[in-house]
């Protein structure tokens, strides 16, 4: 049994817009994939460069997925009521990127697809995510590493974006 202990960097950006307006930014600019039809469709093919094409049709204009999302306000506003601030969990990725990292460093994949989450606070609506490269320094891939600096740029330059 080994345990390995990882310190993580957390991005955060808060934004005075309404929650509403960043979280139908965030969704905009995300491809949202159906993502049953997704799998099918990765499922039935034999080559890379289809599955390549599948994935690149899914990907919204800042190259990254929709692969879920949860409203974890909803589950707070059942029991405090309709006044208790929202927050939404996204994952969101990019499978062709997850590939890069995961190749290099297999456990990669247990922090890809990354999250972001949106949350109301008195301050205003707080955008957060887990940076990709404080996750991976450990395994001081330079690889992977590279990859997950990538992948950390444009998830905050997103964050940025809906926050601005």
């Amino acid at each position: 049994m080994t345990i390995v202990q990882i310190q993580v960097s957390r991005f955060s950006v808060t934004s005075s817009k309404p929650f509403d307006a960043v979280v139908a930014m965030l969704r905009s600019a995300v491809g949202q994939p159906d993502m049953n039809e997704f799998f099918r469709a990765t499922r039935a093919t034999n080559e890379f460069r289809d599955l390549e094409r599948v994935v690149k049709s899914s990907l919204g204009r800042t190259g990254l997925m929709r692969f879920a999302e949860f409203d974890l306000g909803d589950i707070l506003r059942r029991e405090t009521g309709a006044a208790t601030p929202r927050i939404m969990r996204f994952v969101i990725g990019n499978p062709l990127i997850m590939k890069e990292m995961v190749k290099h460093v297999p456990d990669a994949g247990s922090y890809a697809p990354v999250t972001i989450l949106v949350d109301e606070r008195s301050d205003g609506v707080h955008l957060s995510y887990d940076q990709m490269e404080s996750y991976l320094l450990h395994y001081a891939n330079a690889e992977a590493l590279a990859v997950a600096r990538d992948l950390d740029a444009k998830v905050t330059s997103l964050l940025r974006e809906c926050a601005g």
